[in-house]
């Protein structure tokens, strides 16, 4: 078939089933991989519709109609740049290159300097959902030259998913590396979720002694209210399931050392560099970093010793407090991640609709949740919205649910339960909403030792005091 609409160069799992998504909604599709078992494994899946594998960049590129729109699904990195070197001497200006893979922004911000004087439209774009959310429906967050969008626009949001009232999650990001930065957040937020979670279900097992299927139970119903998400109900599903070959519940047969792939830990990292507190989702990189030290923990523990972890509070009224905590530890973890957002968008002059992104990540993607909604009401309502604290339902919210939140991380501290995320979400909303914090003895103590100098409150100027003793 010659004059295939649309391109995957990539054929892992990813790649192809976005490439059958492609072709679900009407699009003939050309499929290529440098393995040629996975163009095989494309081809047979992909028989009787209209898709094409190629065994080379040649035939890949000659069955694309032009403009030619190719998406390459491949691992960030190294990969992503010998890909783009395979296929630029045979493309032409106007063509585009969409990098849908977990790049990380300043290596596309760099592939869009190299590529624009070529004419070629290159695209770094944010894609969440996993297999069944490339094949049915991903959240996409595309960002880059602004051209290309018209070019990619209706492919695009003819395979993401759909929010409830119908609006295709995905638009254009901005400019540069936007795209993949509004991914990268996305995952730093999804980090703090999940760790979030984590840190519940330690709660109901350690400190109320409750069974994976009670706890099961516990979350099937928070689904139904305001933690509605796909990461509640799949933990839902998880402690529901037993294992076939042991008869346990699944989770106790998983060993307690959590892997990542670096975008949590980018999120951290970009956040110091733009000087944003990201609090809680920082606590979530560490905490899988503390759980790979298995071998040190097991050895930790029969050294060094903690209280009793049982609780004796009533199950229901402190699975409740859980509840709230959660729900008030989301909040600053989200906030936290749209004032990074907020902080780019001054940095790197982007322009990126907070909004939007929100309205983004309502269907489709790992964090998809009900709580999206009310981010997106919170920033249609102030789109100069500072913080999401500060919006009327969130802070309404925070200070209804507090003090669970505050009685959850005494008893777990009393109790010796580690809740990191819980804590430092926390730690955020007290900092955040103090007029006065330490750091004025931390200024002087630098003025101090090192002659850093220091503003006063009550004129203006920058000051250096002779210490005495010093």
């Amino acid at each position: 078939m010659a004059g295939q609409k649309f391109g995957v160069v990539g054929l892992g799992v990813m790649g192809e089933n976005l490439a059958l998504n492609v072709e679900r909604q009407g699009y003939s599709v050309a499929g290529f991989d440098a393995d040629a078992r996975k163009v095989d494994a494309f081809t047979s899946a992909g028989a009787g519709k209209k898709v094409l594998g190629a065994k080379s960049v040649g035939e890949f590129i000659t069955a694309l109609e032009r403009p030619r729109r190719i998406l390459i699904m491949v691992p960030a990195g190294k990969v992503v740049d010998a890909v783009i070197g395979d296929l630029r001497a045979h493309l032409a200006p106007g063509d585009v290159l969409i990098d849908g893979g977990n790049s990380f922004f300043h290596d596309t911000e760099r592939r869009l300097k190299e590529i624009d004087p070529t004419g070629i439209l290159y695209v770094g774009c944010g894609i969440s959902g996993g297999e069944e959310g490339a094949l049915w429906g991903p959240s996409i967050m595309p960002g880059g030259n602004p051209k290309a969008w018209p070019v990619v626009k209706e492919v695009l949001q003819a395979i993401a998913a759909r929010s409830d009232d119908g609006t295709p999650c995905c638009e254009w990001i901005g400019s540069g590396g936007a795209g993949h930065f509004v991914k990268m957040v996305h995952n730093g937020i999804e980090y703090g979720d999940m760790q979030l979670i984590a840190e519940a279900f330690s709660l109901m097992e350690g400190a109320l002694a409750m069974t994976p299927p009670e706890m099961s139970a516990v979350f099937r119903e928070w689904d139904k209210g305001d933690l509605n998400s796909y990461l509640i109900n799949i933990t839902a599903e998880i402690l529901g399931r037993t294992d076939p070959e042991t008869g346990k519940p699944i989770v106790h047969v998983i060993l307690d050392a959590a892997e990542q792939k670096g975008t949590g830990k980018w999120t951290s990292q970009v956040a110091l560099d733009l000087g944003i507190p990201v609090f809680t989702i920082s606590d979530a990189v560490f905490a899988r970093m503390i759980s790979a030290l298995k071998d040190e923990r097991v050895a930790a523990s029969r050294i060094l010793t903690g209280p009793a972890k049982a609780i004796g509070s009533d199950r229901k009224e402190f699975l409740e407090m859980i509840r709230r905590a959660l729900f008030c530890a989301k909040i600053c973890s989200y906030a936290q991640g749209f004032q990074l957002l907020r902080a780019a968008n001054t940095e790197y002059g982007w322009q990126v609709d907070l909004g939007t992104v929100a309205q983004l990540w309502r269907a489709g993607c790992v964090i998809r949740a009900q709580f999206l909604e009310r981010i997106t009401e919170a920033y249609r309502r102030n789109q100069k919205l500072a913080n999401l604290l500060l919006d009327g339902y969130f802070s309404g919210k925070l200070s209804e649910y507090q003090a669970a939140w505050r009685s959850v991380v005494s008893a777990a501290v009393t109790h010796g339960i580690a809740v990191p995320a819980f804590l430092s979400g926390l730690s955020y909303f007290d900092s955040y909403r103090s007029a006065t914090l330490p750091a004025n003895l931390v200024q002087a103590q630098r003025d101090f030792f090192g002659a850093h100098t220091y503003r006063r409150n009550d004129k203006e100027g920058v000051f250096h005091t002779v210490w005495e003793g010093k």
